[in-house]
């Protein structure tokens, strides 16, 4: 077995979660800075004050990215950093920032991958509304604009917006993340309308600046898979449904939007709110991308009731899961991805996948994480068998380093590259080492793996 030849293959980051030192050379706060400083917020106090200090060490963990044979490196841009006022005043230091970054990643062989909007919303910006002002989308693209054309040629790959489920749910419902708010369906409604129409105009703002690069949009959502090959249809509806109460974690409540130029929920108030969105508006959200990027970790066993109808099944007393609790269920990978592409036909990148262990520096001074090994196995094995039925043309491991994981603080490991946050010392874990194995063979090395332990 072994993925298209052209498969790539790489790891993910994202700005605050790695840079460190948010107010260096003129930078602003973004809502990341704000909402840290709120007492309770993160867990043990922590921030993004210093994270990886990738704002510093960035060439030499590009430098083992490649050594680790990968080909790509997604990462994102701070819009607070290079706009502090979120004004189009540009902070020509924080742009040269992202200059060596990107130098960094071509002088290595390693093709950069830039998401604009991984959730560092600038504070000036949220202190006018944020996504609950229209006026916030008119700003991103003006951002997206003058960044297409600034790394023109340099930058091929372009990434509008990552996971807007996650900005609406945990930002504005749940409260758990930046800005912390706590929203009306309503209110709700009118963040998703701004967000979708922020991938709209940044859409066609990076075609007009660089029409030659490639632009997406990175997804994340429940995703479902059947008990038995009789349930697929139920499973399909279930991922894909849209109701009052589960419309935010889905990826039909963005990816419907700009691929389709609609959305269509259930009976109830949700629906109701949608029908206000105006023609025009539906058509300045639909701008279909060259790709869609999907960010996987886990979903839920369906199968069909008497009448058809998906039931969720629970899952069994012991079952697997992460440092964090999350099921480990590798299936997603070959019924959701299926399921996506059927509906929305567009080429498909895993740009987000892993998990986080309990790691640490054993008596040998190495990281041994075998379960993150078996984790990217199972995974990727259900992978190659969803390429039989989805055009999937690459795979970025969630995350290159260990990092700032948001409301969880620095508790949770989930990179191939082991941070001593008290040195900022480097370790390749084990899994960087399995996964570079996996690179090299382009994927060959899975089923014999399998089979060579079978043997013992």
């Amino acid at each position: 077995m072994a993925f298209r030849e052209d498969f790539v293959w790489g790891a993910a980051s994202s700005a605050y979660q790695t840079e460190g030192f948010p107010r260096a050379d003129g930078s602003g706060d973004s809502i990341w800075d704000a909402f840290c400083r709120q007492p309770g917020a993160i867990a043990n106090g922590e921030d993004g004050s210093v994270a990886c200090d990738g704002y510093h060490r960035f060439a030499e963990d590009i430098g083992l990215l490649a050594s680790l044979g990968l080909s790509a490196y997604r990462f994102s841009t701070s819009w607070a950093r290079i706009d502090p006022n979120g004004d189009g005043h540009w902070n020509e230091s924080g742009l040269r920032y992202y200059d060596r970054v990107v130098d960094c990643c071509l002088a290595n062989g390693v093709t950069p991958w830039m998401t604009l909007y991984h959730w560092e919303l600038p504070q000036a910006l949220e202190e006018k509304d944020g996504w609950q002002n229209s006026e916030t989308a008119a700003a991103f693209s003006r951002f997206a604009a003058m960044m297409a054309a600034h790394f023109e040629g340099r930058v091929s790959h372009f990434i509008t917006l990552n996971e807007p489920q996650i900005v609406l749910k945990l930002g504005y419902a749940d409260g758990i993340h930046a800005p912390g708010k706590r929203l009306s369906l309503p209110e709700l409604v009118s963040c998703w309308k701004n967000l979708m129409l922020a991938h709209g105009l940044s859409f066609r703002a990076i075609r007009k600046a660089a029409p030659e690069a490639l632009i997406g949009i990175a997804s994340t959502g429940k995703l479902c898979y059947p008990h038995s090959p009789a349930d697929e249809d139920a499973a399909r509806q279930e991922t894909f449904r849209l109701t009052d109460s589960d419309w935010m974690f889905t990826h039909a409540i963005v990816l419907d939007a700009v691929c389709l130029g609609r959305a269509e929920p259930e009976a109830g108030a949700l629906r109701k709110l949608l029908s206000e969105v105006t023609p025009e508006e539906w058509d300045t959200m639909h701008a279909v991308p060259d790709f869609i990027g999907v960010n996987s970790y886990n979903g839920s066993e369906i199968a069909a009731g008497p009448d058809g109808a998906p039931v969720y099944l629970p899952r069994p007393q012991g079952f697997a899961c992460t440092a964090l609790k999350w099921p480990i269920t590798p299936e997603i990978m070959e019924y959701g991805y299926a399921f996506l592409y059927e509906r929305y036909q567009l080429p498909l990148y895993v740009t987000e996948c892993g998990l986080s262990c309990n790691d640490h520096i054993f008596l040998d001074g190495q990281v041994h994480d075998a379960d993150r090994i078996d984790f990217l196995h199972r995974y990727l094995l259900a992978l190659y068998r969803g390429c039989e039925r989805a055009d999937i043309r690459g795979f970025f491991h969630w995350s290159l380093t260990d990092n700032f994981e948001w409301h969880s603080g620095y508790a949770e490991r989930f990179g191939l590259i082991y941070v001593d946050y008290p040195t900022q010392k480097r370790i390749l874990k084990d899994s960087a080492r399995w996964y570079a194995q996996t690179v090299r063979e382009n994927g060959k090395n899975l089923q014999r793996l399998i089979s060579a332990a079978q043997t013992h």
